[in-house]
């Protein structure tokens, strides 16, 4: 794992080639992902729904590997824009005869949608609902007022749900259930414990990283679905309940292994964690580990009786626990207060409505993408911002070279819409295998796709008119520069702010797992996966960095401060969570590393803590280490 401060172009490059090879399921999502495309693409030929490509745009964006997630959006979705929909035939009629009443309209309903989607759960919901709303509104310019009230509403309803009711429809037919995909996490984990056993405690601790970054977030949220759309028999989901949590137990105590731990309980445990893939991987439940075998829990050292008890655990009926992650508000406890949401609602809905009156009052209405770009474009930090323009532009050229090359030498020979069908599937192939992949890369895949169907899809029929392809990508490109410079003029906020907010997230995790009894610390699974994914993440964002422009980008020394404090956050972690003795004296430091990170470090000399004695040794310096980066 590179260390985000040497980061350089040439190894982001490398990155990106290792994030295109091909992984187990990636397949299978991407000809699903294309061949939905080609069916919506083929529906609004058919059927005169305006805008496919958008249509189009929607499914590659909102494309999961869990197809009851892909049913919950397609149905949340459908009811939001029904009744947003409805909802805003009184405004449309309102504001039909006033530009500028419509204008404002406009503005403020773009800024309460994207800003619940930066401060709720809602998330990308939120700035699609925004779009959807926009659209409409500025539909009003391009229509008879006689038919504002009924066609604009009509177009805007079918642009947004005749796709999402193919989605349904198609995974509810061909989409993985919730429960294969708990039970493929399941198995990959007890796969990497059983390769990590056989490494150095450093070498293990590198091969599981990613698998702990994740958490247990999403496993949650498969939970959920499969009990909601009763994918499986009610016993077998509350034994992959308990099972991705205790799996996640697994790996953090096979990171914390120490060297002492002989070659023959390696091996035991290595035998034991195939045995169970094995089993799990067959639709089984793990068999109840013979005597011998659970005689390895009585051996010395926490971590390994950690590992030996999750083991006997995967047997029982519940999964080893009847745990549940706790729910997250709808509402971030600092919606209200962080002024960082309403200022990214309001350079969204600016940049937005820069491109509007833009296209509207030079008369170009094919460049109307521009507003389009605005909305799915805009990020919280200006590295995010940029690393997706990056993306997008890189995915617009791509996409765009695709669609003119099939406009010269495919579309001409296409009398069918079976033939329209085949080309959007190949078009789309390409860019559903990008998107589908990691997150570092997948915007790019959206984009490819996205401007290869605006090039060839245009009114009701296959396009052969390269200007309105050629419209439609001078307009994305439009949106591009407008929300650059908004977002890197206009309150630019770097990717260390963020940082810094997930590192005291992270720490107040270990202060709060440090105040814990030992007997009750290897249980907080879920502070120790909040830990984790927060120290993740955050290291995500530091990679980012080479994105923001070079007069807002923080200094070396201060990027290397963070990504130190990042390593000794996660290196805590195992030694902390399966600590034998009592650290209470420890979460004091914790909590003031987090205060200190939160605002930036102290103004005053770091805490002279090196030599303090707390009774837990090693841990203890490293704990004092983090408090010393913490202040600066």
């Amino acid at each position: 794992m590179a260390a985000a401060a040497d980061l350089s172009w040439r190894g982001m490059a490398c990155q990106v080639r290792l994030d295109l090879l091909p992984f187990p399921g990636r397949l299978a999502l991407t000809w699903r992902v294309s061949l939905l495309c080609a069916l919506v693409a083929a529906v609004a030929m058919v059927y005169k729904v305006p805008e496919a490509a958008i249509g189009c745009y929607l499914v590659i964006f909102l494309a999961r590997p869990d197809g009851a997630e892909c049913v919950g959006q397609g149905i949340g979705l459908i009811i939001l824009a029904s009744v947003v929909v409805l909802a805003m035939a009184p405004l449309i009629a309102a504001t039909a005869d006033n530009p500028l009443l419509r204008l404002c309209a406009l503005a403020l309903i773009s800024f309460v949608f994207v800003f619940l989607g930066a401060a709720s759960q809602l998330g990308e919901i939120g700035s699609i609902i925004a779009l959807v709303i926009v659209f409409v509104l500025t539909l009003v310019d391009r229509l008879p007022a006689g038919e504002i009230a009924t066609r604009g509403l009509l177009y805007a309803w079918q642009m947004a749900c005749m796709p999402m009711a193919l989605m349904i429809v198609f995974n509810l037919a061909l989409g993985t259930s919730p429960h294969r995909l708990l039970r493929m996490t399941v198995t990959q984990r007890l796969e990497a414990a059983e390769e990590a056993l056989a490494l150095s405690p450093a070498a293990a601790r590198h091969r599981l990283a990613d698998l702990l970054g994740e958490g247990i977030g999403a496993s949650g949220q498969k939970v959920m679905l499969a009990r909601l759309f009763h994918t499986a028999p009610a016993a077998e989901v509350t034994w992959l309940s308990g099972a991705v949590r205790t799996s996640y137990q697994l790996l953090l105590a096979v990171a914390a292994l120490p060297p002492a731990v002989g070659e023959e309980a390696r091996a035991a445990f290595q035998a034991q964690c195939r045995n169970a893939g094995d089993a799990v991987r067959a639709g089984r439940r793990p068999a109840a580990l013979s005597d011998a075998d659970a005689a390895v829990q009585a051996s010395d050292g926490t971590a390994q009786g950690a590992v030996a008890a999750a083991l006997a655990d995967l047997a029982q009926p519940n999964g080893g626990t009847d745990s549940v992650a706790p729910k997250p508000p709808f509402l971030a406890p600092d919606a209200f207060s962080n002024p960082d949401y309403q200022r990214y609602a309001l350079k969204t809905t600016a940049a937005a409505i820069i491109c509007y009156l833009t296209y509207s009052l030079i008369g170009w209405s094919g460049i109307h993408t521009a507003m389009i770009t605005c909305y799915v474009a805009a990020l919280r930090t200006t590295a995010e911002t940029v690393h997706k323009l990056a993306l997008r532009i890189a995915g617009c050229l791509v996409g765009a070279a695709l669609g003119f090359l099939s406009i010269l030498f495919v579309i001409p020979y296409m009398d069918s819409v079976g033939g329209l069908m085949a080309l959007v599937f190949c078009g789309i192939l390409p860019a559903a295998w990008i998107s589908v992949g990691s997150e570092r890369i997948s915007y790019a895949g959206v984009q490819v796709g996205l401007a290869f169907l605006l090039t060839i899809l245009n009114g009701f029929a296959p396009s052969l008119d390269m200007a309105a392809g050629r419209d439609r990508i001078v307009g994305i490109l439009l949106g591009n520069l407008v929300v650059y410079l908004i977002f890197t003029g206009i309150w630019p906020k770097s990717a260390t702010v963020d940082v810094r907010a997930r590192l005291a997230r992270a720490l107040s995790a270990l202060a709060r797992l440090a105040a814990r009894e030992p007997a009750q610390r290897a249980a907080a699974v879920d502070d120790a996966a909040l830990a984790e994914t927060e120290a993740e993440t955050a290291r995500q964002q530091l990679l980012l960095l080479p994105f923001e422009p070079a007069a807002q980008r923080p200094a070396p020394c201060r990027i290397a401060r963070l990504d130190a404090l990042i390593a000794e956050t996660r290196a805590a972690l195992p030694a902390l969570l399966f600590s034998d003795v009592p650290t209470p004296q420890l979460a004091g430091p914790l909590s003031r590393a987090a205060e200190l990170i939160a605002r930036g470090g102290s103004d005053g000399p770091a805490p002279d803590t090196a030599d303090a004695d707390d009774g837990a040794g090693a841990l203890a310096a490293r704990i004092h280490r983090i408090e010393r980066l913490a202040a600066g």
